[in-house]
């Protein structure tokens, strides 16, 4: 098992320590030059679509760490490269379905689903060497905090839904899977400092045990975790715990 760390949220590099992980982390970092956010996210996922393939190319199973979901397309693009037509399991309180033309904010950190599954492949997918996933290769986990025009999206899409204590590999898209999951999706009582925090949820105990669930199925091919909360110090024992957590649920055989 490689952990590949990424350590910026979107195109911000974190401060240190933004992700608390093993000395022998792989760290994808580049000079970021000027230009627009999807240029400069472009050149860096680049980057990361290399070290990816790279790892999944020789057998291994990467584990990419981030502040952010966008680098989830890094990750499945990687996978593409390397040979592998990978589904997805994404974990998260958001849908990250928004879009340019719909987002009220303006925050593209809540595209990635959406731009994963063929939305404007222009912005970033075409620089990434990234193809289109079917909307029915995608199982979306909890979810709880939709906009309008999310919920309206996926109320046609052929996106799949469920929560996290309904996961079994029933539910699950056939084949070899990319296993994403924002931080967020996590209870914030369990895990403060969250950058975009949503009430209630499944406690940290009932999502770890869906994704040693779904790690036990043999068929993860990469491990993306998002580590979406605000930099401060005052978290750092809860962080560094559940990620050592991940960290040790994607080592264990299976």
């Amino acid at each position: 098992m490689t952990i590949v760390s990424v350590p910026y949220h979107l195109d911000e590099r974190l401060p240190e320590p933004g992700l608390p992980l093993p000395s022998d982390a792989t760290t994808v970092e580049i000079p970021l030059l000027d230009g627009d956010v999807w240029q400069r996210l472009g050149a860096l996922y680049s980057v990361a679509v290399d070290e990816v393939a790279r790892v999944a190319g020789r057998g291994e199973v990467p584990t990419v760490v981030s502040g952010d979901c966008m680098v989830s397309l890094a990750v499945l693009a990687g996978l593409q490269r390397a040979g592998t037509d990978a589904a997805i399991v994404w974990f998260d309180a958001h849908g990250d379905v928004q879009t340019v033309e719909t987002t009220e904010s303006g925050y593209v950190g809540g595209m990635p689903l959406r731009i994963a599954v063929g939305y404007r492949p222009e912005l970033i997918a075409d620089r990434l060497g990234l193809r289109p996933l079917p909307e029915n290769r995608a199982l979306l986990v909890d979810a709880r905090d939709l906009d309008d025009a999310e919920a309206e999206y996926l109320a046609t899409s052929d996106i799949a839904r469920c929560e996290v204590d309904e996961i079994t590999e029933a539910v699950l898209p056939d084949g070899p899977l990319l296993l994403h999951i924002d931080l967020d999706v996590i209870h914030a009582a369990e895990l403060p400092g969250m950058s975009f925090p949503v009430g209630g949820g499944p406690t940290r105990s009932a999502v770890l045990t869906a994704i040693r669930r779904i790690l036990s199925t043999g068929r993860v091919r990469a491990f993306d975790v998002a580590c979406t909360w605000r930099p401060d110090d005052q978290h750092g024992e809860a962080r560094a715990r559940i990620l050592a957590d991940l960290v040790a649920a994607s080592e264990a055989p299976h």
